[in-house]
């Protein structure tokens, strides 16, 4: 079966939007993993909002299961990620704006950046993940990066206007997920996942990891984190 890993940087997006010391991502990681969730994910960006370097600190401390860091690779970035020393790290794109849409690396333009992160990272001890957009040209090029892991950005599924258009986005996920397994990498899918859209994984053993975060985070404001997260693990399991 594969894992999940629950992203939280929508509970810290709540406890901004409110302008409150709650909700608090490491309370909500506390029950996630009591719930049986086998990692939990934060991403930390260049603006160290919504989520603050006290929070990813907090989470070291606390989380018994994985801890993944999405980041961008700057300096300062890599450098806070050796001091913390996380399960492991995704690489995702700079943002420049505070509500862009972040999708996956440039894996051309930045194939030296990446390699030299990826070599950084793993020299301290870090398994590192790469997000790419679903190509399978993009599994070959996370390979020659040497990183641990390729994390395909699912978001498009969710934005399909149509079935076939839904089902065009999907094979280029699949396809992706085919290549990387020949590869021999692990593999990791997420970003805009939901509790429809994750059936459409199913028998796709390959798939190591799944990463989910909006739309369990918006199903525990209905029902808690804890039937939250087990409604997914359920999910899964059934694929």
């Amino acid at each position: 079966m594969a894992a999940l890993t629950v992203t939280l940087d929508y509970v810290a997006a709540l406890r901004q939007a409110m302008q409150a010391p709650s909700p608090d991502p490491v309370a909500a990681a506390l029950l996630a993993e009591a719930a049986g969730a086998d990692g939990i994910g934060i991403y930390l960006r260049e603006s160290h909002r919504p989520v603050r370097e006290r929070d990813v600190r907090l989470l070291r401390q606390t989380v018994n299961s994985r801890l993944v860091l999405f980041m961008a690779p700057t300096s300062e970035m890599i450098g806070f990620a050796m001091d913390l020393k996380p399960s492991r790290v995704v690489l995702m794109p700079v943002l420049r704006k505070d509500d862009a849409q972040e999708m996956g690396m440039d894996l051309v333009g930045d194939s030296k950046l990446i390699a030299e992160t990826v070599e950084t990272l793993q020299s301290n001890g870090i398994s590192v993940g790469v997000s790419v957009v679903p190509e399978p040209d993009h599994a070959k090029l996370v390979h020659q990066s040497r990183a641990n892991w390729i994390h395909i950005h699912a978001g498009r599924l969710g934005k399909a206007e149509s079935a076939a258009q839904q089902s065009q986005e999907l094979s280029r996920v699949v396809d992706t997920i085919k290549v990387a397994h020949r590869l021999r990498m692990h593999i990791a899918v997420g970003h805009g996942l939901d509790y429809r859209l994750i059936k459409l994984f199913a028998g796709l053993r390959e798939v190591d990891e799944f990463s989910v975060g909006q739309s369990i985070v918006a199903r525990a404001v209905l029902v808690g984190m804890d039937r939250a997260v087990r409604d997914m693990i359920d999910i899964i399991r059934a694929l």
